[in-house]
């Protein structure tokens, strides 16, 4: 019999790491989505691949064809603000902290992305901009407000 290191009401969950799936209508096209965001494609897995992996440093997102989740493209243009609606898309949301969101505002818009909301500084300590995957999944990159750097913010 094995025996639980702790008993049940004492022990908790240490994650040690977590890896959001994405659901995707195609895994190239993808694979290249996030490599124009600076990205790579880390591996892919099957004959045809139908299941894997880009990484940015130390972070890693699985994608997955037509499974694992949801995806949807939202009906509006915007995800925050008087004319958006967070609600809208019906892919995942993730937040990705970067040094300094002006040099991947500037690299999304070079690349023609569809950014559903300008670098804007929010009340919450974060300027943060969103940008939407083909498939309707909402990146919200930011960095803390504390962040120094030599851009100006209004």
């Amino acid at each position: 019999m094995h025996r639980s290191p702790c008993p049940t009401y004492y022990c908790r969950m240490l994650a040690k790491h977590i890896t959001p799936i994405l659901n995707v209508s195609n895994l190239q096209q993808s694979f290249e989505w996030f490599e124009k965001l600076g990205w790579k494609k880390a591996w892919d897995w099957g004959d045809p691949p139908d299941f894997g992996a880009v990484s940015s440093g130390e972070c890693e997102i699985f994608l997955c064809l037509n499974a694992q989740g949801g995806r949807g493209r939202g009906s509006v243009k915007n995800t925050f603000g008087s004319e958006g609606d967070e609600t809208s898309d019906q892919g995942s949301w993730m937040s990705i902290f970067v040094d300094d969101v002006e040099p991947i505002f500037q690299r999304c818009q070079e690349q023609g992305f569809e950014i559903t909301w300008p670098p804007t500084d929010m009340p919450w300590g974060i300027r943060e901009m969103h940008v939407r995957h083909p498939d309707g999944h909402i990146f919200r990159i930011g960095h803390g407000l504390e962040h120094e750097h030599e851009h100006d913010h209004e």
